[in-house]
Parts: C-alpha cells; sequence; structure tokens
C-alpha cells in the first residue's frame, strides 16, 4: 500500500468500482497522489482530480516517472535552489554544503549533503554535528532523495528526526498560460502563502471582481517595507540573516500587487544555475484577496521575467502535505523532479 512518501508522485490504483454477479468490478487510473489520508487518496489525473476512499483500493502501488533525473541534475537543482536561497554563514565539508542563518528558515539552517564529503560518512555526520553546535544551533541535514538515501539510513541509525517530505518541483519556462485548458480546471484553489516549502489556504472574503481584475503586479530589484512586513509576518520575524536569504542575490525580483494603495499580495523570483533555473518563492495572498487569481498572476509575471532573463525552467518547493498547492502547481505545468527531507538530530 501507498505511504506519506509516495505522495507527489505517479502511481497506479486499482478500485472497486461494483459488484456483478457477487464478483467485484475493478476499475484502474493513473496520476500523481496529491493526498493520502486514512479514509481517502486523490489522485491528479488527465481527466482532472479522482478521490477515492480507502476502503475501495484494491491495490496501489508507484510507478515509475515518465523520466527520472539522473544524479547530476539532482545535484545541479540542488546547488541552484541553494544560490536563490543563499545562507549568511557558510562552511564545507568536502562537497557536503553547511549553512546558517541564525535560524531563519530551515533550508537556510541545514547541511546539504550533495558531493563527497572527503572523509567516512560517520564521521561527516560528526563534523556536521560539531559545526552546528559552533553556531549554537541544532544540527540539521537535508537530505535530497533517493541521492542522499544512504545519508537517511545513516541519521536513521542515530535517531535523527524526520520533517515532513518536501516535493521540489520543476516546469519548462514559459508557463502554460493562465487561460488554458489545463490551467483553467479550478480556480478556487490559490496559493496564500508560498515559502520554501509553500502553504495554501482556501479560505477569505471573496471581493469585487474589478478591483481585483484591474490589480496590476509590479516587480522591484528591492522589498519594499510592506512586502517586508508580509514576509516577517509569514515567517515569524525578519532578522538581519533574512534579509540577506531575501537579497543577496545578483538575479532578484521582488512582486508587489497593490489595490487601493494596499499591498495584498507577493513573491520572490531568483534567476540561479548559471542562469538557467527560475525560483519562485514566498508568494502570498493576504486572507481578504484570496480566490482571485493573483497568486497565478504573480506566478506569471515573476516567470515571465525569468524567461527575459535567460531562464528556461522554473522550480519550487512545496509540502508533500499541502494539497491545494500540489494540484495548482500541476495545473501550472509543474511536476515532482525530487525530494527531500529535512532531518533534525535528537536533543
Amino acid at each position: 500500500m501507498l505511504r506519506q512518501q509516495d505522495v507527489g508522485y505517479r502511481i497506479v490504483v486499482r478500485r472497486i468500482v461494483g459488484i456483478r454477479e457477487g464478483r467485484p468490478l475493478f476499475s484502474d487510473a493513473l496520476g500523481e497522489l496529491v493526498e493520502l489520508s486514512e479514509t481517502h487518496l486523490t489522485l491528479s489525473t488527465a481527466q482532472g482530480h479522482l478521490r477515492v476512499p480507502v476502503a475501495q483500493v484494491h491495490r496501489a502501488k508507484r510507478v515509475p516517472p515518465t523520466r527520472r533525473p539522473t544524479a547530476a541534475a539532482v545535484v545541479a537543482l540542488e546547488r541552484a535552489a541553494d544560490e536563490a536561497w543563499p545562507a549568511p554563514t557558510r562552511g564545507q565539508l568536502g562537497d557536503w554544503l553547511l549553512r546558517s542563518a541564525d535560524g531563519w528558515s530551515g533550508r537556510a539552517n541545514s547541511a546539504l549533503p550533495i558531493g563527497d564529503p572527503d572523509r567516512p560518512l560517520p564521521a561527516a555526520v560528526d563534523a556536521v554535528e560539531r559545526w552546528y553546535a559552533e553556531q549554537g544551533q541544532p544540527p540539521i541535514i537535508n537530505t535530497p532523495l533517493p541521492l542522499a538515501a544512504p545519508v537517511g539510513a545513516e541519521l536513521d541509525a542515530r535517531g535523527w528526526a524526520a520533517r515532513p517530505p518536501v516535493l521540489v518541483q520543476t516546469t519548462p519556462l514559459p508557463l502554460r498560460p493562465p487561460g488554458s485548458a489545463s490551467a483553467a480546471r479550478s480556480t478556487t484553489e490559490q496559493p496564500s502563502a508560498v515559502g520554501q516549502t509553500g502553504a495554501v489556504g482556501q479560505t477569505g472574503a471573496v471581493g469585487q471582481t474589478g478591483a481585483w481584475s484591474s490589480a496590476v503586479v509590479e516587480l522591484a530589484s528591492a522589498p519594499s517595507a510592506a512586502w517586508l512586513a508580509v514576509a516577517a509576518g509569514r515567517k515569524g520575524g525578519l532578522p538581519d540573516a533574512a534579509r540577506h536569504v531575501l537579497t543577496a542575490v545578483d538575479l532578484v525580483r521582488f512582486a508587489h500587487v497593490y489595490v487601493d494603495g494596499t499591498l495584498v499580495a507577493v513573491g520572490r523570483g531568483t534567476v540561479t544555475g548559471q542562469g538557467r533555473w527560475l525560483g519562485l518563492s514566498l508568494i502570498e495572498v493576504l486572507p481578504a484577496a484570496r480566490r482571485q487569481g493573483l497568486a497565478v498572476r504573480v506566478i506569471h509575471e515573476l516567470a515571465s521575467w525569468g524567461v527575459s532573463s535567460g531562464a528556461t525552467y522554473a522550480f519550487l518547493q512545496v509540502e508533500q502535505h499541502n494539497v491545494a498547492a500540489v494540484a495548482l502547481y500541476r495545473r501550472l505545468g509543474f511536476s515532482t523532479h525530487h525530494t527531500y527531507l529535512t532531518r533534525v538530530a535528537p536533543h
């Protein structure tokens, strides 16, 4: 049967759809698993969403993707993502990266174990623990899967905890037009807060259509005070290290959407990885402005800027249990490239 680690991957489900002459009738469905609960699983298929009660599932399993990324592709994307979210305090352990940002965001305060740490694996983990102790922080390691599976096994043996899996999703640029058939299947689920790992809210007042339709997405090379206030509210403060993470990228744009003088939506785009990758992060729509398509407009404006800057692919990171965000990104053309687990040392 399926596990939470299968969310975001292609699966096939054989389900019971009826009984004929005392024998069950089966139907197969193929698609991306976007939700798995104790009672239901939800597939995103070519025909749309399919919600299947677990009681009706006869068999279900993950199936290989149409194309599996190489180890080199995972390393390249992880390094591009690191460039897009740069921690101010950094170290290296062979090829491994050590990162600290005063505790602001998990990704900027974790080791990235890709490549050769230039020592045996147990000694490498010991060195990571010592480095973070010197920073006065708990040791954290992000393990891209399946690339860092051996690291994960070593951390399992040491009793390290695992946070919810994160999907690293990609799509070619330019993005699908907002009005295309695939992009317009549903407008009821819009991201309200998509950070490094993403979140989606489905509540909020619906305002006057005219006000939202006339809202303009403005891109700036630096965030406004109002933009930073939104980010601070989302991330629980904004220390100096956070400002470095947000702004210390050569090619970066901050999206602002104002309605009647009030900032109602934000987003951030970067171009890294030798100019190939547009990174999307911190896309947030305030509650009163949700369900108006503003998040999609922010994403498309940043994507257009990315294309004009030479990027050919876009990436983002979203927690696998964020069903609405995963579904929206699929409509925009995103699919899971690989996953990672954030591992935290025991106290």
